[in-house]
């Protein structure tokens, strides 16, 4: 039992300054914009599609995980879409492991990104197949202020020589 309380109290006091604190300002529910490539794997696809959405983010593991769930209503396609990350801190590490699943590859949680935080900006990188084409693949967070975030997904077709942004997520708190 002493050693769950001085996780707890490490944890709620923020005491510990090695990385696992770096989502916390995700912890909530947002609205999410998104802007996504119509064809996120044809590199020279110029149609874009925009939608809304909602996202809750909790945490979880004493501040060394977190879960996130996405939903989407009526995509433009008029199906609805959910989505969820898994994201786990490594403390020997110092990186973040983020894993994604939704209702668009049912049964596949895909091959994890990994990275760092400095400050507000945190970059992870790692590498997929997408529709049959091997891709790099390189998540960007920015943290604007306590109520509003960025994320933007990118795709390397060229073994990161050039990138192809192709998801943005503009997000903003809803009250609790």
């Amino acid at each position: 039992m002493r050693v769950h309380r001085e996780v707890m109290s490490a944890n709620t006091s923020n005491e510990i300054a090695d990385g696992r604190h770096d989502f916390d300002f995700l912890a909530g529910t947002w609205r999410v914009h998104h802007r996504k490539s119509a064809d996120m794997a044809d590199p020279d696809c110029a149609d874009w599609v925009e939608f809304e959405g909602v996202q809750w983010m909790r945490q979880t593991l004493g501040g060394l995980g977190n879960v996130d769930n996405l939903r989407v209503e009526t995509m433009p396609n008029g199906r609805s879409f959910e989505g969820m990350s898994v994201r786990l801190y490594d403390v020997e590490a110092g990186l973040w492991r983020i894993w994604w699943a939704s209702t668009g590859a049912p049964g596949r949680l895909d091959p994890p990104v990994s990275g760092r935080w400095n400050g507000k900006h945190g970059v992870f990188h790692g590498d997929d197949v997408v529709q049959g084409k091997q891709v790099s693949v390189r998540f960007e967070w920015t943290v604007l202020d306590a109520d509003t975030a960025c994320w933007e997904q990118a795709f390397s077709f060229d073994d990161g020589r050039t990138w192809v942004h192709n998801w943005r997520m503009s997000f903003t708190r809803i009250a609790d």
